[in-house]
């Protein structure tokens, strides 16, 4: 009888451990608007930081900044952006409201842009660490039309 009781008993708490992990897990979860500021807020610093080698190859060059600034771009481009294009997040207000088309999370040409990105600025992270002005130039415009691609399908027009 008591093997027979554990038999049943045993299944019931895994079961029932699980429902509370399960909840806990769920609890902890950001809110989609949580998810839409931190996307915005990622996209500003890789926006002020495409600014900061832009001011750079356009004027008085110093590298160190731009290592800096690439760097920065890289590290927020392969940090898993994606993740913050969870379901929920395609309307919804952040910092403001999302200019993301509804497309960007059902078009397969949207993880081809995502790994543009990805690609052209780990590229601009290596170009910057070698000085050459033209070079970064160069590739910071590769990395601006991946930005401009994204742009054009899968953000809304004020």
């Amino acid at each position: 009888m008591k093997q027979r009781l554990k038999n049943v008993v045993a299944p019931i708490l895994a079961v029932a451990a699980l429902a509370a992990a399960a909840t806990a897990v769920a609890q902890q979860a950001p809110k989609p608007e949580q998810l839409i500021k931190w996307r915005q807020s990622a996209y500003q610093v890789i926006a002020w930081n495409t600014g900061r080698v832009k001011a750079n190859v356009d004027g008085q060059y110093n590298k160190e900044e731009v290592i800096k600034a690439a760097n920065t771009i890289a590290a927020i481009a392969n940090s898993g952006l994606g993740a913050l294009y969870a379901p929920g997040t395609e309307t919804g207000k952040g910092w403001h409201d999302t200019a993301v088309k509804p497309e960007l999370f059902t078009d397969k040409k949207a993880g081809e842009v995502a790994a543009n990105f990805n690609k052209e600025a780990n590229e601009l992270a290596k170009v910057a660490a070698l000085g050459d002005v033209a070079a970064v130039k160069t590739q910071l415009g590769k990395l601006q039309g991946t930005c401009k691609a994204c742009h054009d399908d899968f953000r809304k027009k004020d």
